[in-house]
């Protein structure tokens, strides 16, 4: 169980607040543990003197100690189980913040569905040990060893007796609690397979209805239901034998207590308010016996848990800050230099880019070209450091890029990737998400940019149109721009277009290129495109094949070479003049 000790640091933040929750805990079961004492009192002074002067004083004495206990039991609620919530919530947070720390190669290799079951399940499981298992753990030590001393002190004998049969039924809860662990680890994987399913599903839904699979989603999701139904009812018929098992040992409990108990009245050994404090300090043992293995599944359920958010917690941050940033970089230019960069995504795979050595210089265009898997990607992916190099080193504006700062690095990138992404949020939130406050003049001018304003003028709404998920309500195109128009947005000194104009047609994106020469005017552009129209008057065009610099000039002299970007161009002529026919 060594993993829970992680929790450490979230109980010091709180002690105080569960300090004085154990004081409550203390105080409540002192007044709850004395009531039997009262009534054992109470009915042996009526049995000797009745009269309704002693009902009262005795019933008077019980509420005023009911109510002490019960307002002390409110108060432990109050500290504890709202610590309990409160870590949960900064156990969340650090979560959170850590996965948005991770690289991006995690996000690639582990499925949404996985951590969203990490993020809900694993975390309300850790909750129930911080919470209620801390507290009932105190709480039935406290009473089970004061209950037993009182006991003692009534009856040694009988004491023994009574609790024979308790020490079997917290054994017999401890083994089912094992069983449990066992079975609730096995729901969690379930629950996390059924999450990725569902989120896959809703992200796929045009996918799905296009190809008619609706029936096959359908039964593949009720098969996962099925099996995770069918795991929890595996639990489930453990824990029906709970109930079953309580009765039947503290059943006993109660028969020896008449038994053996009756006899020793018999004989006037006890009396019978000792029999009936006896009677009442069996029932408080009772729970505290339960608890023991109850608070025993918690701590399984939660260790299992807390091992599943073990291994996301344990992922190194492969992207972050070191003794070798210099804080002092403020800004950046836009220059760009690739030292004999050589990229691969793991170890064991073969290399995207092999011995990448170019400038790019400030205020210049370098356009990228070539076949589908050759590395284009990639290559702007490390200017942005979503990824490291594996040798080499890029500089900008003669600093390493390890040492630039990365807030001031990617504030300064401005990037529209090749798969658009957009919020399910307002067009203009979408549009300024990168800004700290909106500014109608600057989304306004970065819309007439993107040539996305005409669309917006047809919008109910306008900008304060809500999008659906992932931008669904609207087009290809109008994805695309919104992303060019969210990049501007920041006033990126270095602007990377992956392919982001596919879904726009050519005059659009005529226009667009236009207002983007006057806007990225002494700033740096780093164009990815399939179509030559798209690159043909940037300052620099570099041909990648192999993960290799295969060619590299201007749009004139990559045609007088008539090599690999020459093939293209010709390719796309005739594709043109088809169209034409």
């Amino acid at each position: 169980m060594t993993r829970l000790f992680t929790l450490n640091k979230y109980f010091k933040k709180y002690k105080g607040k569960m300090s004085l929750g154990i004081l409550f805990i203390l105080i409540s079961d002192i007044a709850q543990v004395y009531i039997p004492l009262v009534l054992k009192d109470s009915i042996d002074s009526l049995k000797k003197n009745p009269n309704i002067e002693l009902i009262i004083k005795y019933a008077l004495i019980i509420f005023a100690l009911a109510v002490l206990s019960g307002f002390f039991r409110y108060m432990i609620r109050q500290t504890i189980i709202v610590v309990s919530r409160k870590i949960e919530f900064d156990i969340r947070q650090d979560f959170w913040t850590h996965l948005l720390r991770l690289s991006h190669r995690y996000f690639q290799n582990t499925s949404t569905g996985n951590i969203m079951a990490h993020a809900t399940n694993d975390i309300s499981a850790v909750r129930m040990y911080v919470g209620p298992a801390v507290m009932y753990s105190i709480d039935t030590s406290v009473k089970f060893i004061v209950v037993i001393i009182i006991m003692l002190s009534l009856s040694p004998i009988l004491t023994v007796y009574t609790l024979i049969p308790l020490p079997i039924l917290s054994y017999f809860v401890y083994k089912l609690s094992k069983k449990i662990h066992k079975k609730f680890t096995l729901i969690q994987e379930k629950f996390s397979d059924i999450t990725t399913m569902a989120q896959e599903n809703f992200s796929g839904m045009r996918i799905i209805k296009s190809y008619v699979r609706e029936i096959f989603e359908i039964e593949k999701f009720a098969k996962e239901s099925s099996e995770y139904r069918k795991r929890n009812m595996d639990k489930i018929k453990i824990q029906a034998l709970f109930a079953p098992l309580l009765f039947l040992i503290t059943g006993t409990s109660i028969i020896i207590l008449i038994l053996v108990g009756g006899n020793m009245i018999i004989d006037g050994k006890l009396t019978l308010g000792d029999i009936a404090a006896f009677m009442f300090y069996l029932g408080l043992l009772i729970w505290p016996t339960i608890a023991f293995g109850w608070v025993a599944n918690i701590v399984q359920q939660a260790d299992a848990s807390l091992k599943r958010l073990q291994t996301i917690y344990n992922e190194e941050i492969e992207i972050k800050e070191n003794s070798d940033t210099d804080k002092s970089i403020t800004k950046i230019n836009g220059t760009i230099k690739f030292e004999n960069v050589t990229f691969k995504y793991m170890d064991n795979l073969p290399e995207v880019l092999s011995n990448i050595s170019i400038e790019i210089p400030q205020g210049s265009t370098l356009a990228i070209v070539g076949h589908t898997g050759v590395g284009k990607t990639s290559f702007v992916n490390l200017i942005s450091r979503l990824f490291d190099v594996s040798s080499g080193r890029i500089l900008i504006d003669g600093n390493d890029i390890k040492s630039i700062p990365l807030n001031i690095l990617r504030e300064n990138v401005g990037m529209v990737p090749q798969e658009t992404f957009l919020f399910s949020d307002s067009l203009q939130n979408n549009i300024l998400y990168g800004v700290e406050k909106a500014n109608t003049e600057l989304l306004n001018k970065v819309s007439d940019i993107s040539q996305l304003t005409k669309d917006v003028n047809d919008f109910p709404q306008k900008f304060n149109t809500v999008l659906g998920e992932r931008g669904i309500t609207l087009s290809g195109g109008q994805k695309q721009r919104t992303c060019l128009a969210r990049a501007l947005a920041i006033n990126p000194k270095i602007l990377i277009l992956d392919d982001s104009f596919s879904a726009v047609d050519t005059k659009t994106e005529e226009e667009i290129l236009v207002n983007l020469k006057e806007f990225m005017k002494d700033r740096t552009s780093i164009i990815i495109s399939h179509r030559i129209s798209t690159v043909k008057d940037a300052d620099n065009i570099i041909v990648l094949e192999n993960g290799i610099i295969k060619e590299q000039g201007t749009h004139e002299k990559l045609l007088e070479l008539g090599g690999i970007y020459y093939d293209i161009h010709y390719k796309q002529l005739l594709e043109e003049e088809l169209e034409k026919e």
